[in-house]
């Protein structure tokens, strides 16, 4: 029995929560959430766009693996999410807040999918449909701030909070249930009231040293995404963003009503995950927002969990990934991690039986959006990240290679340096192995033949020879092309 609360956000980095380092922004109820429990210094989201990194912590698979590679892309109609699954075994589970997996545009459908109770379903088309015209247009601009102090009871988080709120109050003191509230704040365009963003007017961030990387050495799509930039000087660059700031600490005050309804609806014992889907570059690297990359600007995300049994105030440097939440939910309800599910639960990690429950952190990109030309278009990478070092494989440009214990910021790519050779090939057959394992429609021969790799194997139009079928926990085993009956065995020579 369990009951589990998931809060997220949206587009917050690893160092815009206090708790994980101080800046100067203003979290104390995430500040608070942590000392509660286990906060994680090295955890990663799978892809650094809103609908991929969704896909992983609500379905348990890759972006690659369930069609949801690139945002306004629906999930594959034999892909189930964890509300199903919970919900197939009895359990309470609501959703509420930013969902961003039925295909449709940045909004939503509306529609309550499958798995989840439609009583309590609130996705942003519902929000907008509540307003009229005017207000709909003016919660799309950060400009009405500059008009009008917004009140709290106007803007997407406050309504969710509301029904967050309104959900542990009927249903806390059940046994069994999971509470989903995804949040579209500090995401732009920002709204919040003005006593969380007038103090951030004049507000500084602290700018780090890759804020003046010149993309030396860096592959070329990185420097065609920076621009302009790679002109100017970057010694004086000021990092100010207000309104972000302001939205950062006023879903903060959101989650901190979630919090409180938990402790007097729910009781002690309840289990709180929070993350965030990926960051924002914030002028790092000569770049801004979040795309085809694997810096940890965009790639590491805050990720708090308490519940007991978990020590307070403890912390974790493994590395762990979204692909890690799924089963670690499915693990605290006594539910089986289906074959499907790539990852492993933290459940060990979390309470102290093992340090760490990953060899690696898988990271990728697609593109950023079907519907939107812009944005690189089609950049295919696979990434790998082994807590210390760091591999990006970026297919139609040059490759990465980083130090992080040596070069936390990322600044020097050292994939050409002949002391690395062995690390680098060691994560780069860790990437190939994870494309063949998940079942990566992308993978082939030229993911391995890069400029660099020696000992690549010689270009075949089969590749490995093999056919990998899917494991689908919810169907009939697959039939073999050859015979017409049930496979076998999922993986083998074609």
């Amino acid at each position: 029995m369990a009951k589990v609360i998931f809060i997220m956000t949206d587009s917050q980095r690893y160092d815009m929560v206090n708790a994980n380092v101080s800046t100067g922004l203003r979290t104390p109820c995430l500040d608070s959430l942590a000392a509660r429990g286990m906060r994680f210094t090295r955890a990663y989201t799978t892809q650094p766009v809103c609908q991929p990194a969704r896909c992983a912590l609500f379905t348990g698979m890759y972006p690659h693996s369930c069609n949801s590679w690139t945002n306004s892309s629906a999930l594959s109609s034999d892909v189930h999410t964890i509300g199903q699954r919970l919900r197939d075994h009895g359990i309470r589970t609501a959703y509420i807040g930013k969902w961003h997996l039925d295909g449709g545009d940045y909004f939503g459908l509306g529609r309550c999918p499958d798995g989840w109770d439609p009583a309590y379903w609130y996705d942003m088309r519902n929000y907008l449909d509540e307003l009229p015209p005017e207000e709909r247009t003016a919660s799309r601009h950060d400009t009405t701030m500059q008009t009008q102090d917004i009140p709290s009871s106007f803007t997407y988080a406050h309504r969710c909070t509301d029904r967050a709120v309104q959900f542990l109050q009927e249903h806390g003191q059940e046994s069994d249930f999971l509470l989903c509230v995804s949040y579209d704040e500090p995401h732009d365009p920002y709204l919040c009231p003005q006593e969380y963003w007038k103090p951030y007017e004049d507000f500084v961030f602290p700018s780090a040293p890759n804020v003046a990387d010149t993309l030396d050495g860096k592959p070329d799509y990185q420097k065609v995404w920076a621009g302009q930039k790679l002109d100017q000087e970057r010694t004086n660059v000021q990092i100010r963003a207000p309104y972000y700031f302001g939205c950062n600490s006023f879903v903060d005050s959101q989650i901190g009503r979630v919090l409180d309804a938990a402790d007097t609806f729910a009781g002690e014992d309840t289990i709180v995950f929070y993350t965030s889907d990926h960051g924002d570059f914030l002028e790092s690297h000569c770049l801004t927002g979040k795309g085809p990359a694997a810096y940890d600007e965009i790639t590491r995300i805050p990720l708090f969990i308490k519940g007991p049994g978990i020590a307070s105030g403890s912390v974790s440097s493994a590395p762990v990934s979204h692909i890690n939440l799924a089963p670690t939910v499915l693990d605290l309800f006594g539910l089986q991690c289906p074959p499907v599910f790539p990852g492993n639960s933290l459940l060990p990690q979390l309470y102290g039986n093992a340090e760490r429950v990953n060899q690696y952190c898988f990271i990728e990109f697609g593109r950023y959006e079907v519907d939107h030309d812009g944005f690189g278009g089609f950049q295919p990478m696979r990434s790998v990240f082994d807590g210390r070092y760091k591999l990006s494989i970026n297919l139609l440009s040059q490759d990465e290679f980083y130090d992080l214990q040596q070069d936390p910021y990322e600044m020097n790519n050292l994939i050409n340096d002949p002391s690395c050779y062995t690390e680098i090939c060691r994560l780069h057959d860790a990437i190939l192995d994870n494309m063949n394992q998940t079942r990566d429609p992308f993978r082939g021969y030229y993911w391995h033949r890069r400029p660099w790799r020696k000992d690549a194997p010689a270009a075949t139009w089969s590749y490995t020879g093999y056919t990998r079928q899917s494991e689908n926990d919810y169907e009939e085993r697959q039939l073999d092309y050859a015979t017409g009956l049930p496979m076998e065995t999922s993986s083998r020579r074609k």
